[in-house]
C-alpha cells in the first residue's frame, strides 16, 4: 500500500516553496530542510533539541506534533521564545501532522 504524501510550504525569507515527501523519509523535519534547501549552519547539535539553529514558525501543524517536548520547551525559553507556533524543527518528526502546513525559517 502507497503512502499517501506529505505535503507543506516552507518560506525563507523571499523564497517559498512547496515541499512533497512521504513519511518517515527522513529522521526529523530539520534534516529536511537541511537537504532540500541546503541551509548551511541549520540544526549545529544534530538534532539534540539544544541549539536552536534550527528554529521555525510552524502554522497548520496537527496532532502530536503541536504538543513540544523533549529538550523543545526548555531551549526555546532560554532563546525568549514563547508562542506556540514557534518550534525547534529537528523536534518534528515528518508525518502527516504536517501535512498543509506552512513553516517559515527564522533568522537567528
Amino acid at each position: 500500500m502507497t503512502q499517501k504524501p506529505i505535503q507543506f510550504t516552507v518560506i525563507d525569507n523571499d523564497y517559498s516553496e512547496l515541499i512533497e515527501t512521504q513519511q518517515g523519509s527522513y529522521p526529523n523535519l530539520m534534516f529536511l530542510l537541511r537537504d532540500k534547501l541546503g541551509l548551511e549552519g541549520f540544526g549545529e547539535c544534530g538534532g539534540v533539541g539544544r541549539c536552536a539553529t534550527c528554529i521555525i514558525t510552524a502554522e497548520g501543524i496537527t496532532g502530536n506534533s503541536i504538543i513540544k517536548d523533549r529538550n523543545e520547551p526548555a531551549t526555546l525559553s532560554k532563546m525568549g521564545y514563547e508562542d506556540e507556533s514557534t518550534r525547534l524543527s529537528c523536534q518534528l518528526y515528518i508525518t502527516s501532522d504536517l501535512d498543509g502546513a506552512t513553516i517559515t525559517i527564522l533568522d537567528l
